[in-house]
């Protein structure tokens, strides 16, 4: 657990990919239980990023949660207004609060579900599968997979907010 009081810091999300940072950016801790980490960050990339399915757009928010026992992320997406866009979740290796720092390795495979729950997508398996891990750590890259389909069910059957509880 972190050793500052929750909604009283920020703290520095920092995502790695391949071994390298893709980003960083500041977020309010909102919780830390123990097990799940929630913070609150605004858009942190330049300008808009549209996905054909979604916008990410600056004034967007996203409340993430973040665990150190499960293989994913799920990031609820709100627009400037307050209105959901949707969940957008990562499947990354446990999360890490290190001080002022949460590492995040992002394995590439990810999963949108939107607002209304009639669309849930399954995106960049392609690049999951070319990134080589199933060949240098097979059992990290079952993880992954297991942690998608874990996720996918759970958005199709109406169950993905209850993981959020």
């Amino acid at each position: 657990m972190s050793d500052k009081p929750a909604g009283q810091c920020t703290v520095d999300v920092v995502l790695v990919k391949a071994g390298r940072t893709k980003i960083r950016y500041p977020a309010q801790l909102l919780a830390d239980d123990g097990a799940r980490i929630t913070v609150r960050a605004d858009w942190a990339a330049p300008g808009v990023r549209d996905f054909g399915f979604v916008r990410f757009e600056p004034g967007d928010v996203f409340v993430e949660r973040y665990w150190r026992d499960r293989w994913y992320a799920i990031k609820e997406v709100r627009a400037a207004d307050g209105a959901l866009k949707g969940w957008y979740c990562d499947i990354t290796r446990p999360s890490v609060l290190d001080g002022g720092e949460l590492l995040v390795e992002d394995l590439d495979l990810d999963l949108w579900v939107s607002a209304d729950g009639a669309t849930v997508l399954r995106l960049d398996e392609d690049e999951f599968a070319s990134s080589g891990l199933s060949e240098r750590d097979p059992q990290a890259a079952r993880s992954a997979v297991d942690a998608l389909d874990e996720l996918e069910q759970a958005a199709k059957s109406g169950r993905l907010t209850a993981l959020l509880n």
